[in-house]
């Protein structure tokens, strides 16, 4: 089996390199990244990439039909990956996120590829207050980066798969240690900020409720995507990704992470207006169709596993929110040092610098 994987250097790549190779053996690894966040590695004692057989460097609105040639399967993690991005960058996030997914998809039917996987979001249900949602129900996406994801959706519902089976995962709000951390993910500042500064703040009332998920999980949903056969949910499947128990408002987040590091104070602006960015999610759905993959970790083994890791780099950046770990920040940083246009493309005197 030939895997490709775009996207693959990023926070999810790494993690998700490890766990193909285990559940794959005998697979062949494709990679392909534009490497905006290649060297944002943490503490890492190997390339993060060494699970993957072959890594290609490119930009995935302007991937080759070539690069298709044999594979079996494609999972597309290439995105502009959050809400700051979103909003600094609508149309680099529309063209990369939508377009060139579409794209992919269409140019993987036509290849012959087997299963597309694509990484959606919960974040499509927006503000839903109420009962937790159903992939039947309502979406109200709040940013760019949701109606994205909805749009891909919509678009794969619409296209001729030619036989392919299409897998839309809808994964609740990433955590979790990687070996290309994001800081950008609201357990991930937490405990950042609890072995950094020993003090968590909320900045919100902490009402607001997130369904999450770790990557170490969202690898085990990929992989069941990539074996899925078409009777067990449709040759086109939205399905939400996550575990009913990873429900959380976010002070019980907050308040877990304080007891998990010892001297880490818990503050809250109780006084503060809601979040509208609020909803829980049902994931029944993904626990009738994936029950032998279903998630294995927990918040305290998350937070467990994020601490020590933070700790074995000594962690203790009081201003990590400005540093490389947030991918705003890096992608910030590539501009004013004139590496990449305005549409987060690679300048071509960058490119060819000695």
């Amino acid at each position: 089996m030939n895997i490709l994987v775009t996207g693959n250097q990023g926070y999810i790549g790494p993690v998700l390199g490890r766990h193909l190779r285990r559940a794959f053996p005998q697979a062949r690894l494709i990679g392909f990244d534009t490497g905006y966040f290649a060297h944002c590695t943490t503490n890492a004692t190997a390339s993060p990439e060494r699970a993957y057989d072959v890594q290609l460097i490119g930009d995935v609105r302007d991937i080759e039909a070539s690069a298709l040639d044999g594979v079996d399967a494609v999972v597309q993690l290439a995105a502009i990956s959050n809400d700051p991005m979103g909003a600094a960058y609508e149309a680099a996030t529309d063209a990369v996120n939508r377009a060139s997914a579409v794209r992919l998809a269409e140019l993987s039917a036509s290849a012959g590829v087997k299963q597309f996987v694509f990484a959606s979001s919960c974040s499509v249900y927006g503000f839903a207050p109420g009962a937790a949602r159903k992939e039947s129900d309502p979406l109200n996406p709040q940013t760019a980066y949701a109606r994205s994801k909805i749009a891909t959706e919509r678009a794969l519902a619409e296209m001729d798969l030619k036989g392919m089976r299409a897998t839309c995962l809808r994964f609740a709000t990433a955590c979790g240690m990687s070996d290309r951390l994001r800081l950008d993910l609201v357990l991930n500042d937490f405990v950042a900020s609890a072995v950094a500064l020993r003090k968590i703040t909320v900045l919100s009332d902490g009402t607001p409720w997130r369904p999450l998920i770790d990557v170490r999980d969202m690898s085990r949903a990929i992989a069941w995507a990539i074996e899925r056969p078409a009777a067990n949910g449709g040759a086109l499947l939205n399905v939400n990704v996550g575990a009913d128990e990873w429900n959380y408002q976010v002070r019980a987040l907050a308040e877990a992470v304080g007891a998990a590091v010892p001297g880490a104070e818990v503050s809250i602006n109780r006084a503060a207006q809601p979040d509208t960015r609020s909803y829980k999610v049902d994931f029944s759905l993904y626990r009738a169709l994936a029950p032998e993959h279903q998630p294995r970790m927990t918040l305290a083994s998350s937070i467990a596993l994020l601490r020590e890791g933070l700790e074995a780099m000594g962690f203790a950046d009081p201003n990590f929110r400005a540093s490389r770990y947030m991918r705003l920040k890096m992608l910030e940083a590539h501009r004013a040092a004139g590496r990449l246009d305005g549409d987060l493309r690679w300048r071509r005197e960058f490119l060819e610098q000695d």
